[in-house]
């Protein structure tokens, strides 16, 4: 019993080495998201767009909202699994992650949104990988590339096309600041756009861009 599920871990990990060691040079496409949205029998709207084409405003927010150490951790923030973990104790369940850039794109491109320890573990593996195998601006990239901006849009590109009429290329700092915002709740604030919390938050990330450190 043990050796076909053991078979069939390592199938999957040589998976994912393969997968990523393609999307180290090609435009990532997919993900497993993108892949349950459709699923479901929802469209997906996603366009890549290249690092140098994607706002240098919508990098800065991305980090200082979601992951300020970025540049400098191997994927993991100790402090903040560990602020995660106390949190999680405290309430006898999963459900501040702690998770990084890295941790957040492993989880999307390959993973589902299902919480436990088992995925957390899954996930620190894919990670681990992915840290090996591309640099911060490769992961950076990818990350705005896949990251879900309301239903069924995909990318920093597709967001800034349906919420603005424009390229990423060309957001400002407000409107990068007002995306990179509705993460991680993005469905919900996209019918919310006046949210005073998803304000708040805009604000936030506005008053710290200057300090946010991209590869």
């Amino acid at each position: 019993m043990m050796a076909p599920l053991l078979v069939l871990v390592i199938s999957f990990h040589l998976l994912i080495v393969a997968m990523l060691g393609v999307w180290s040079v090609y435009p990532v496409g997919n993900s497993m998201f993108m892949v349950a949205h459709r699923l479901l029998g929802g469209e997906v709207t996603q366009v890549w767009v290249d690092y140098d084409d994607i706002a240098k405003t919508a990098k800065q927010a991305a980090v200082v909202s979601e992951d300020a150490k970025f540049t400098t951790h191997n994927g993991f923030d100790v402090d903040g699994i560990e602020r995660a973990i106390k949190v999680n104790e405290a309430s006898g369940r999963v459900g501040v992650g702690g998770s990084t850039i890295s941790q957040q794109l492993a989880k999307n491109l390959f993973l589902t949104s299902h919480r436990s320890y088992i995925r957390k573990g899954e996930e620190a593996i894919i990670t681990v990988m992915m840290e090996q195998m591309w640099d911060k601006q490769r992961i950076l990239e990818v990350y705005l590339n896949v990251a879900e901006f309301g239903e069924g849009i995909y990318g920093i590109e597709a967001a800034a096309q349906h919420y603005y009429g424009k390229s990423a290329k060309n957001l400002s700092r407000e409107q990068s600041a007002l995306l990179i915002s509705m993460l991680p709740n993005p469905k919900y604030y996209q019918k919310n756009l006046n949210n005073r919390r998803l304000q708040n938050k805009k604000r936030i990330i506005m008053k710290r861009m200057p300090s946010a450190v991209l590869p």
